[in-house]
């Protein structure tokens, strides 16, 4: 979707007089030096300054981030795979405000498109978030499947040149990424009793990896399973913890050098307790998020949906169990996920 057409995307629906507060969007160009270039959208809501104000500003001053996060946003807009990313931005006010940022290119320019989340969130219809999240995974679900089968079977002509091939290939990495979005939306919403049985742990992780094999593939990133000697089983329910613990494996591996291998132990923890263990040496956890962290969209540390670690702690909480993470010592961070016996 070109600039041109976002903009009018946004007009059409505040024709229609819907939501103003489920509309909110800012949209933002940047120069390789980091300098905004164009602001259109409702700029003054989301951002706390009129367009006149934001051109030519450096854009971790727009955004309210470190320069560095800045570049880091920079880079992954100009990977041009309309990565989502999370930020709490410090506008002046005195809370920070998470914002979700599309990225990608446009016109050649690196650029985001801007949501408010505290707005959308605010002005949606007086239900649970979880009822709406669950509603919303089963009204998607249904058209995607379409699209993947349509995919899947232009995949199959013998036909295809190279750059054909290689459209196919992203257009099917993407609905795979969709698919986890919706798992997370519908895992996030769902408010049945897991049904818990014994399982051993190892089986669980494996099984949750082959759910991400050809992302973890593309990456060359391996998967390696440290488990002491003798583990009793945990009490999980696989249906609904592999989805949300193959996004965190995912995560993890997004944030590695291509070629390296994901380490995940097992470990006894207390009494009937059993350990999970991964460290994620791309993350950072800044002291300002850690009340947040397992919020929905609360952290960098999610990832993707920004709900992966919020799933994850409703299903690890739903079985009796508990997920923590600290900073290590070393550049990174580490999550532990406790299971009961």
């Amino acid at each position: 979707m070109t600039w041109g057409q976002r903009g009018t995307l946004v007009g059409m629906f505040q024709a229609h007089q819907m939501n103003t507060h489920l509309l909110q969007a800012a949209m933002l160009a940047w120069t390789p030096s980091l300098r905004v270039t164009r602001a259109e959208g409702d700029l003054s809501s989301i951002l706390r300054r009129p367009a006149g104000a934001l051109l030519e500003q450096p854009l971790h001053e727009v955004l309210g981030v470190s320069p560095k996060r800045a570049r880091e946003l920079d880079a992954r807009a100009r990977e041009d795979r309309r990565a989502v990313e999370f930020i709490s931005a410090n506008l002046g006010g005195e809370d920070a405000s998470p914002l979700r940022l599309s990225l990608g290119l446009d016109d050649g320019e690196a650029s985001a498109t801007v949501l408010d989340l505290n707005a959308m969130l605010d002005g949606a219809p007086p239900v649970q978030i979880s009822r709406l999240s669950s509603s919303l995974s089963h009204e998607i679900r249904n058209p995607l499947s379409s699209v993947k089968m349509a995919v899947q079977t232009l995949a199959r002509n013998t036909g295809l040149n190279d750059r054909d091939k290689r459209r196919l290939t992203i257009a099917n990495r993407e609905i795979r990424t969709m698919e986890r979005m919706l798992w997370l939306l519908s895992e996030y919403g769902r408010d049945t009793t897991p049904k818990l049985d014994a399982h051993p742990l190892r089986g669980v992780v494996q099984e949750a990896t082959e759910m991400v094999a050809p992302e973890l593939a593309e990456r060359r990133v391996e998967v390696r399973v440290d488990e002491e000697p003798d583990l009793p089983r945990v009490r999980v329910d696989p249906t609904r913890l592999r989805p949300v613990l193959a996004q965190v494996l995912l995560n993890v591996a997004m944030g590695q050098a291509e070629g390296s291998p994901m380490e995940v132990a097992l470990r006894r923890g207390g009494p009937h307790q059993v350990m999970m263990v991964l460290h994620d040496p791309a993350a950072a956890l800044p002291p300002e998020e850690n009340g947040s962290l397992f919020e929905p969209f609360g952290s960098r540390l999610a990832r993707g949906a920004g709900l992966s670690l919020a799933a994850l702690r409703r299903v690890m909480t739903g079985v009796g169990g508990d997920v923590a993470a600290r900073g290590s010592a070393e550049p990174g961070v580490v999550l532990t996920l406790t299971f009961a016996t």
